[in-house]
């Protein structure tokens, strides 16, 4: 695959810890949020590995968050998302599937509750702050929608939580799944979340001082050194192994809740005053037509899929469907994919065929993700 350089620009923000990605040995970036997003260092592969037997810190910057605080934060809160918010307390994370009128998705952001007026949502790669605005003032809320300067930080891996309680004490450990606390680091208070994009275990350290960004990593690489913790990044084999979607990439606007499989994510009946509830009334009454399924294709490795794959009946024309992410898996010794698949096909075990870059081959859907 032929690469690219990417221009520096004002428009594309650099992060508090860009300076110590560097030093680390990133080798490629992407653009996300409009700011920079490591996605290599010692290669896909070798990331890979590491990340799955040690631990990582990775600069998500980019999650930008966007902050909603004021009397009426909790409605305003209510009318982006599906899931039914009224049992969410000071010091919770909730997986917040954001949706439009037509309920088609805008986002797939954590929503932290700092507080019973205040709100960050750490947004995948939309302008979500945007619309947020719009329903504020469309609807005269007495809410003030900001997107302040917050870096998360998140460290990764097996060894993610030995490391973290070195640096911030033993009160790390008893952080929940989805919770946070708000512990000291150089005199800073800082949130930390047991949370993060892998489903090998650590925290996301919600950094709101640009001064401390630095002596944090440094803090983090010296405890970590005999862990063997190196710089890292979302890694796509992984992703895509646990089922960890991409917002733009195996789900857009076009797309619902319940298509992405993330129905459990929605009280619908519960969530009055949702933009997309009515819609999605509508959708969850008669279910989907297609959804997301994790799939194994056969062959060696796929090329990247930067476009869409048609997914096919085997030994047919007709369309059932589409893979948006593949790669090879070293630890399954298979192509690993995501795609959305039409009802008819969905079911696990069902064999289909993909048109791939370099032809068509086999592919199995799985009724589960890989890890």
């Amino acid at each position: 695959m032929q690469s690219y350089a990417l221009t520096p620009s004002r428009r594309v923000r650099r992060t508090p810890f860009s300076d110590r990605v560097e030093r680390a040995g990133v080798t490629a970036y992407t653009v996300y949020n409009h700011m920079l997003l490591p996605t290599a260092f010692a290669g896909l592969e070798a990331d890979y590995h590491h990340l799955k037997r040690h631990v990582q810190l990775w600069d998500v910057g980019c999650e930008r968050q966007v902050e909603v605080r004021g009397r009426e934060a909790a409605r305003l809160l209510q009318m982006l998302t599906p899931r039914d918010l009224r049992g969410m307390t000071p010091g919770r994370c909730y997986y917040t599937p954001m949706v439009d009128e037509t309920g088609g998705m805008l986002n797939d952001p954590v929503t932290v509750k700092l507080a019973e007026d205040r709100y960050w949502i750490s947004v995948a790669d939309s302008d979500l702050l945007l619309w947020a605005k719009g329903l504020a003032y469309g609807f005269r809320l007495e809410v003030d929608v900001t997107e302040p300067e917050v870096w998360p930080l998140a460290v990764q891996g097996p060894k993610a939580e030995a490391l973290m309680a070195r640096v911030f004490g033993p009160a790390v450990r008893e952080i929940r799944f989805f919770r946070f606390g708000r512990l000291d680091f150089q005199g800073q208070d800082l949130v930390v979340a047991r949370s993060g994009y892998s489903k090998q275990g650590g925290f996301e350290i919600y950094v709101d001082s640009a001064a401390i960004a630095g002596p944090l990593w440094d803090a983090l690489m010296e405890r970590g050194a005999d862990l063997e913790v190196r710089a890292g990044c979302p890694n796509l084999i992984e992703r895509i192994e646990a089922q960890l979607l991409s917002y733009g990439n195996d789900m857009t606007r076009e797309n619902t809740p319940h298509e992405c499989g993330l129905g459990r994510f929605c009280n619908t009946l519960a969530a009055i005053g949702c933009a997309g509830r009515d819609a999605l009334l509508r959708i969850a009454l008669d279910g989907p037509l297609r959804q997301i399924r994790s799939l194994s294709i056969e062959g060696e490795a796929v090329p990247p899929c930067l476009e869409p794959w048609p997914l096919y009946a085997p030994g047919s024309a007709t369309p059932v469907g589409q893979v948006t992410s593949a790669a090879w898996s070293p630890d399954f010794a298979t192509n690993v994919a995501i795609g959305m698949v039409q009802m008819t096909h969905w079911t696990g075990g069902t064999q289909v065929e993909v048109e791939a870059p370099d032809g068509r081959r086999t592919a199995v859907v799985r009724s589960a993700s890989f890890i």
